[in-house]
């Protein structure tokens, strides 16, 4: 029984330093990818805006960034860590700021307004519309929520959603999900780390106690044997 303990425990210390091992290893890699997406942000130069009361502001107000935050976690139900949104390192580089901004853009563009010019009458469902400039209300309206049929909302929805804001949305979600990964990745090295430890912890713990057990018997001789025992227990009368 003891030597199986000390066998135990010597099999766990070993699994302990691999976990502990592969747990180094993907912390640096959670390391180097933070640094990558720190020198990207850099590289972009994006910052969020705040005010001298450290609140966020978008073209100078405050009910500016309430209108876009409502949209991130009301409309979108994205769980915003408040956290990462830091007066002081104003760069877009966590996965909060990442969605604050893609939401930026995206308020932008659904409530902005197009101006779409008609070089000739056009018809519509029985409606004409005459050549000119028009002032069109994107309204809140996606992609896919416009009439492309339309004369006016099929134009103002090329518009309004071109591929410079398609190609910043994309990019933005790129690094949010990047970010979140990197996050994930640290909880799980964490965890393998956490794992390493208790294993090397029970396994040292095993041989210590195994190796106190067996100092507690000492193993003297027999004076008689089994065979002598015997051997007298037929002799005697």
């Amino acid at each position: 029984m003891i030597k199986r303990l000390r066998a135990l425990g010597i099999v766990l210390v070993v699994v302990g330093m691999v976990f502990v091992v592969a747990a180094g290893v993907a912390y640096g890699k959670v390391q180097e990818g933070y640094g990558s997406l720190q020198a990207f942000s850099e590289s972009q130069n994006v910052t969020l805006t705040y005010n001298e009361d450290g609140q966020l502001i978008d073209r100078g107000t405050t009910e500016g960034a309430d209108a876009i935050m409502e949209l991130l976690t009301v409309a979108w139900d994205y769980p915003v860590v408040e956290s990462d949104l830091n007066p002081d390192d104003p760069l877009v580089n966590t996965a909060s700021e990442y969605m604050f901004q893609m939401a930026t853009i995206t308020y932008h563009t659904l409530y902005g307004t197009q101006t779409v010019v008609l070089t000739e009458d056009e018809d519509y469902n029985g409606e004409t519309f005459p050549a000119g400039e028009y002032q069109v209300e994107v309204d809140g309206k996606y992609w896919t929520d416009f009439d492309r049929q339309h004369p006016l909302e099929g134009r103002a929805r090329g518009l309004a959603w071109s591929g410079t804001a398609h190609g910043l949305i994309g990019e933005l979600g790129v690094g949010t999900v990047t970010h979140s990964t990197l996050q994930m990745g640290l909880g799980l090295s964490g965890i393998t780390a956490g794992i390493g430890l208790f294993a090397l912890l029970t396994g040292f713990g095993l041989i210590w106690a195994s190796r106190a057990r067996e100092s507690e018997f000492t193993f003297a001789p027999a004076s008689v044997s089994m065979e002598e025992r015997m051997i007298e227990d037929t002799l005697t009368p």
